[in-house]
């Protein structure tokens, strides 16, 4: 039993959106995403870190979900990104995998998922800076709301922390998240949503109490990264 990290797997099996046309490493990706889950087990589990498909709907999704649950192996914890448009409520979401036979699909938001004694927390975050406007703030505002939900979920666990948007990289830092995992003595914190020239941005290792890590799909070469055994 062993516990990954990935996010930012793009999928467009049905939205005629791939990623494919980027290049910078997105050529194949799909079938890089295969060889790369090649490691995980079945009885291991993945945390996804959002944008996981271009579909605008969860029906459009579809394929994408049964290429997740169906094809590639492990237990998976689902996480919101800026381009999940699928995104609905937990119980619509729920309700769909079960109707579709999606058993190893589950929705991380406003809750914690267990791995053994270690708490698996998170939420999309935000980039309250670079989205300043005023109508974004309640955005932000809920954002916080529900990663405190998710960590006061934990209880008094170890816990580690799963975002879309990286709360800090060069030249920003998201003080109020950072706050938060701070607060909540949270060991690591991975995150996603860098892509390309955008790499050398990420920040790595420990930063205060925290390490902070991005587990973006092409970043890490289309391999989850291990987090624990």
């Amino acid at each position: 039993m062993a516990l990954y990290a990935i996010g930012d797997t793009h999928l467009s099996l049905s939205a005629n959106k791939p990623m494919d046309v980027f290049g910078g490493g997105w050529e194949g990706y799909v079938d890089k995403l295969r060889e790369g889950f090649a490691p995980v087990g079945d009885g291991d589990t993945v945390v996804l870190c959002g944008d996981l498909s271009w579909g605008m709907s969860l029906e459009e999704a579809k394929d994408d979900f049964a290429f997740l649950d169906h094809e590639l192996p492990g237990e998976k914890w689902l996480l919101k990104g800026n381009h999940d448009y699928w995104w609905t409520t937990a119980s619509k979401m729920n309700a769909f995998f079960q109707a579709n036979g999606f058993t190893r699909l589950h929705i991380l938001h406003n809750n914690c998922a267990l791995y053994g004694e270690t708490a698996l927390c998170g939420t999309r975050g935000w980039f309250f800076e670079e989205n300043g406007a005023p109508q974004w703030e309640k955005v932000f505002n809920r954002e916080l709301i529900r990663l405190e939900a998710s960590l006061k979920a934990a209880g008094e666990r170890d816990k580690l922390c799963f975002l879309h948007y990286p709360p800090l990289y060069r030249g920003y830092r998201c003080q109020e998240i950072i706050d938060l995992l701070e607060r909540y003595r949270v060991k690591a914190c991975y995150y996603g949503h860098l892509h390309g020239p955008s790499h050398r941005l990420a920040i790595e290792g420990a930063q205060g109490a925290v390490d902070y890590r991005l587990v973006s799909a092409d970043f890490i070469g289309f391999r989850p990264k291990k987090i624990l055994d």
